[in-house]
């Protein structure tokens, strides 16, 4: 038998650091390869990090809420057979010592080097926490259900495994409430219809207590991605002078076109909705205006101008604001956009973007039409020329041929880089965007 150990690999490009979110694996307990062991937490996005290999757990090196440094050994697992003779794959280096790769894709570790880690006070641990008592290994041991740290700590004060209630939350989660009825003896409350409506539970990353049983001041590390969106937002408005314009559109078509083919065999696996339509004719638009697909230097005193679309699409998440983006998403047609952003949106909800997924976005897209606000204007995500804000689409009095009319109406803005795109350009984008709209069979069908 041989132990092998697994540090904390580089999930991102040029990450120096994660947060240990949640372990799915006990001390003693038996893993298979690819078995998920541990969820952190980057600047950019959750991460679940697979086992490289098989064997029984031996050791865990951090606790949740640690920060740890990328090569830092996070656990052990004790392996044996083929897998005790198998050499680790070597990987070159200039270094006296070559390192060892521990997953493909997750970059490699040093295993003599030692564990840093800070709390997410930021305080420093000079060595790893005492390891956890063996346990009996429980391979078919249910996932437990989704709740946060807070909501966990407070069941475990009153004596209430987490995993044995049925969370009536957003998403299935685990939420006070929950944990309230099950210390009183109350049976659980299903789902109400239209919880989701009644207004966020999470802020900055965390679930809040209500109002009434809530800390009369309460304070929130900067951590994670709500640090990565703070830094984000403030250097986007300090750094780059942002203007804004919009336009009211009638999408009429767009939603019948939508309603006409939901059913249809090409949508069957995928949710069809009005925002691949305008996906769509964001790229459309770009193609016609390629400076509003552009950058600027400010180092090179250049701008970049791209004629790939990288778009994208922010996403509010439990832990916070995302942009993930669709690669190369002006060659997709409809089918393609609408797959692409169920995928999206899918992965977000999870928790599952990956920080590959949020780099090289070139244009984005927020849609702030669910909440049933009619306008925003947004803050550019730094590196990018604009940003279109989609508001509901409601029934409006619209003026058609002369006489007043009820319409499916919606407002766009665009927010720019002043440097780089003028009032003239953001325009006559946001112009093409909105025509398209207004007829988007016809602008599909002339490509």
């Amino acid at each position: 038998m041989t132990e092998r150990s697994f540090a904390l690999p580089d999930v991102g490009e040029g990450l120096t650091e994660a947060e240990i979110v949640t372990w799915k694996v006990a001390v003693g307990d038996t893993v298979t390869l690819n078995q998920p062991l541990v969820d952190i937490e980057t600047a950019k996005a959750t991460v679940e990090l697979p086992s490289p290999y098989e064997g029984i757990v031996t050791s865990l090196l951090a606790r949740p809420g640690d920060v740890v440094d990328v090569g830092s050994v996070i656990i052990t697992i004790e392996v044996g057979g083929a897998a005790e003779a198998e050499p680790a794959p070597q990987v070159a280096s200039d270094e006296p010592e070559a390192r060892t790769a521990v997953l493909v894709g997750y970059g490699v570790s040093t295993d003599d080097a030692p564990p840093a880690r800070r709390h997410r006070r930021g305080t420093v641990a000079q060595a790893p926490p005492p390891p956890v008592p063996p346990r009996a290994a429980a391979p078919d041991r249910p996932a437990a259900p989704l709740s946060t740290p807070p909501v966990r700590k407070y069941a475990k004060s009153l004596g209430i495994d987490v995993a044995s209630l049925h969370g009536t939350g957003r998403a299935g989660h685990v939420t006070r409430d929950d944990v309230d009825r099950a210390a009183a003896g109350a049976p659980a409350a299903p789902a109400a219809p239209g919880r989701a409506d009644a207004g966020p539970t999470r802020f900055a990353g965390v679930e809040l207590a209500s109002w009434d049983e809530g800390p009369a001041e309460e304070r929130i590390p900067v951590r994670g991605v709500l640090r990565s969106m703070a830094e984000a937002m403030t250097r986007s408005a300090f750094s780059a002078p942002h203007a804004a314009a919009w336009v009211r559109v009638d999408a009429t078509r767009t939603v019948e076109l939508v309603a006409s083919l939901r059913d249809r065999p090409a949508f069957a696996s995928v949710k069809l909705t009005p925002l691949a339509i305008i996906a769509l004719a964001a790229c459309d638009a770009a193609r016609r205006h390629p400076g509003i697909n552009s950058s600027f230097d400010a180092e090179a005193q250049e701008v970049i101008v791209r004629r790939s679309v990288a778009l994208g699409i922010a996403a509010a998440t439990d832990r916070g604001l995302i942009v993930p983006n669709i690669k190369e998403a002006d060659r997709l047609d409809l089918v393609a956009m609408a797959s692409a952003l169920d995928s999206l949106v899918a992965a977000a909800r999870a928790g599952t973007t990956t920080p590959s997924a949020m780099l090289g976005t070139t244009l984005t897209i927020t849609n702030v039409g669910p909440f049933g606000i009619d306008g925003a204007v947004p803050i550019l995500p730094p590196g990018t020329a604009a940003i279109l804000a989609v508001g509901q689409i409601s029934a409006q009095p619209w003026v058609c041929d002369g006489e007043v009319c009820v319409r499916q109406v919606v407002e766009l803005s665009l927010a720019f880089d002043h440097r780089m795109v003028d009032g003239a350009l953001a325009s006559t984008y946001l112009r093409d965007v909105g025509r398209f709209l207004e007829d988007p069979a016809a602008a599909l069908l002339g490509g």
